[in-house]
C-alpha cells in the first residue's frame, strides 16, 4: 500500500512547529537590537561576522527537508528513520542559541555539546541507513544534516572559547592561547580531512562548512600575526580537503551514483 501524505502527521506537523522554532531562534540573533555577531565576546578564534551565513543555508535546506517529508521516500526517511530526533534537536538548538545570544557561554557550550551530539545521531542514521537514492534525497536530507554536522563542530570549538578563554579586547594572546588556538585550528582541519576520507566521495557540504569558517577565522584575528597566519594555513589545507570531496562527487555523478538501481545500495527494498 503506498504511503499516504497524512501517515505520521502529528509528527510532521511537530517537525513544521519546530522549524519555526529554530529559524525563529537565529532570526533572533539577527534582528535583535544586541547584534549578537557584532556584540559578542570576541576571542583568538572567533571568525569574521559572515561566517554565520551558514546558518542561511542550513535553513532553506531544511525548508525543503520539511516539505520532502510529506513525499513517500522523504517519508521514511525523516519520520521513520530519523522520527523524533529532529524536534528534539530542534529545541536543543533553540536553546543553545539563545543562551549564546544572552552570552551565557559556559551553558551554550554546555548545550552546544548536546546539540552536536543530536546532530551527529541523525548524521549517522542518514548517512549509515539511508543511502541517497534521488537528487531530492542529496539537496533535502544528505547535504542539509552534513553542513549542519560540520557547522555544529566549528560552533562546539568557539563556544568553549568563549565560555572559557581570554577577551582579545582585553588581553594580548599569550603563549598558551597561542598554542591552544593552533591545536583548535588543526583539530578543525583534521575534521575537515576526515570527511573528506569518511567514504570514496567524501562529504564535501561538511567539509566545506569548516573550510568556510577557517577563512572567517584568518580573516577576522588581525591582532596576533601567528593566530592570523595559522589560520590562513589550515584553512587551505582544508580547502584541499573540499577540492578532494568535490572530485569525488563529480566522479559519482559521472557514474550514475545518484541513481542507486542496484539492489545492495537499496535497503528500504523488502527482503533485503
Amino acid at each position: 500500500m503506498a504511503d499516504s501524505w497524512t501517515d505520521g502527521i502529528l509528527l510532521k506537523i511537530v517537525n513544521v512547529i519546530c522549524y519555526v522554532l529554530f529559524l525563529g531562534s537565529n532570526i533572533y540573533t539577527v534582528a535583535s537590537p544586541s547584534n549578537i555577531y557584532f556584540n559578542g565576546k570576541v576571542t583568538y578564534i572567533t571568525p569574521a561576522p559572515w561566517a554565520f551565513l551558514i546558518w542561511s543555508v542550513i535553513h532553506i535546506l531544511m525548508l525543503g527537508t520539511i516539505i520532502y517529508q510529506f513525499f513517500p521516500h522523504g517519508k521514511r526517511v525523516i519520520i521513520d528513520g530519523v522520527s523524533w530526533r529532529f524536534p528534539l534537536l530542534a529545541v536543543l538548538n533553540a536553546i543553545y542559541v539563545n543562551l549564546w545570544a544572552s552570552h551565557h557561554y559556559i551553558v551554550a557550550f554546555i548545550f552546544a555539546l548536546l546539540v552536536s551530539s543530536a546532530v551527529t545521531h541523525i548524521y549517522y542514521i542518514v548517512k549509515k541507513h539511508h543511502s541517497a537514492e534521488s537528487l531530492a534525497d542529496e539537496l533535502f536530507i544528505h547535504l542539509p544534516f552534513s553542513l549542519y554536522h560540520g557547522w555544529t563542530t566549528v560552533l562546539v570549538v568557539l563556544t568553549i572559547f568563549e565560555a572559557f578563554g581570554v577577551n582579545a579586547f582585553e588581553k594580548p594572546a599569550g603563549i598558551w592561547t597561542k598554542v591552544l588556538v593552533f591545536l583548535a585550528l588543526f583539530f578543525l582541519e583534521a575534521t575537515s580531512a576526515t570527511y573528506a576520507f569518511s567514504s570514496p566521495e567524501g562529504d564535501l557540504p561538511a567539509s566545506i562548512a569548516i573550510c568556510w569558517s577557517l577563512f572567517a577565522i584568518f580573516a577576522e584575528q588581525r591582532t596576533s600575526g601567528f593566530i592570523h597566519w595559522s589560520a590562513l594555513a589550515f584553512a587551505i589545507l582544508s580547502l584541499v580537503w573540499v577540492v578532494k570531496g568535490a572530485f569525488g562527487l563529480s566522479s559519482r555523478v559521472r557514474g550514475g551514483g545518484l541513481r542507486l538501481e542496484d539492489e545492495e545500495r537499496a535497503p528500504l527494498v523488502g527482503g533485503h
